[in-house]
């Protein structure tokens, strides 16, 4: 595992830059010096494992300019969101290959979007690839945070994602390099009970609760927030590595103890995801009135480094390596 803390995780690779898990946005964020890259993964109808920000594919490939796919847009119920479009699970790996990736935000990321449609779409094992040629290029390790997606929706569709996984990771790595995410408990204990060494993260969100537990209990399902008391923490430590938590729950008050008390508790603590558009900063860190145009992103990056925590998802990687940097005082 890099020595660098905390890390700088390219979210998407360098999707600030370039369309997000395309090999331009991936090997970009190597160059520009992050420690770790982290994909979102889903599944293919024939099991391959392929790189989307969901399984909902129309907001960043080219699919809905393919005719002979016309009839594959679909309206399903995805943890508890209805949604319509195009889905991986609906294609081959085959099929997907014909498309071309888009960026998901061109009206804030407008030069990201004159990439459109010139690169395709990866699998995990491609990424696999490309971490090895980056640590080989660069001299350092390049570790993968590799999200789960959606997985007790595909568990459901005959698409175990604890198994796929688990097949692609074993013997990529012997763990130094792996940390597995998920906003789902179960799936990370599946993929630890075969065989994957590495970190397991568990991803929390400000509100709301674990799809995984909504299946299972409905209504009755235990919040995030009570996963991030004293108790809840000390449950956690017991069965997972680290979590990960939305950055505004780092900048109000509060956002240091929590990082504190889930120390104390044995687990890393994450954050996600700093970008310096005024559309995701805090309103006091905001600089002017146009959603496209950067901020204080300075101020906001520090304020959630100062909080000590153990990595920091970036968008723009060489923000990242130069907020870290200011903050523990090196050239």
């Amino acid at each position: 595992m890099p020595a660098r803390f905390p890390l700088v995780i390219g979210h998407r690779g360098a999707s600030g830059y370039r369309p997000e898990h395309t090999r331009s946005a991936y090997e970009l964020a190597i160059d520009l010096g992050v420690d770790a890259i982290e994909p979102d993964i889903v599944a293919t109808r024939d099991g391959v494992l392929v790189l989307r920000h969901e399984n909902e594919i129309s907001g960043t490939t080219d699919v809905a300019s393919h005719p002979e796919f016309a009839d594959r847009r679909a309206t399903k119920r995805i943890d508890g969101v209805t949604l319509t479009g195009w889905f991986t699970e609906d294609f081959t790996w085959d099929e997907l290959a014909t498309l071309r990736a888009t960026e998901r935000l061109p009206d804030l990321r407008q030069t990201s979007s004159t990439f459109d449609r010139t690169e395709p779409i990866l699998r995990l094992r491609d990424l696999l690839d490309i971490l090895d040629a980056g640590a080989a290029r660069t001299g350092r390790p390049i570790a993968l945070v590799a999200e789960i997606k959606h997985a007790t929706y595909f568990a459901s569709i005959g698409l175990p994602l604890d198994e796929l996984v688990a097949d692609e990771l074993r013997g990529w790595d012997d763990g130094g390099r792996i940390i597995v995410e998920s906003f789902e408990q179960t799936v990370l204990g599946e993929v630890r009970a075969r065989g994957v060494k590495g970190r397991f993260v568990y991803l929390v969100e400000a509100r709301g609760s674990a799809p995984d537990l909504a299946a299972r209990f409905g209504a009755k399902a235990l919040p995030y927030s009570a996963q991030l008391t004293e108790a809840g923490l000390a449950r956690l430590a017991r069965e997972v590595d680290g979590v990960s938590v939305d950055k505004a729950m780092l900048l109000r008050a509060g956002g240091a103890d929590l990082v504190a008390r889930a120390h104390a508790a044995g687990l890393h603590v994450f954050t996600w995801t700093l970008r310096p558009e005024n559309r995701f900063l805090v309103p006091p860190h905001r600089m002017g009135k146009t959603p496209e145009h950067w901020g204080d992103w300075r101020a906001e990056f520090r304020a959630v480094l100062e909080t000590g925590v153990d990595g920091i998802f970036v968008d723009h990687p060489d923000l990242g390596v130069a907020a870290r940097a200011e903050v523990r005082g090196a050239p």
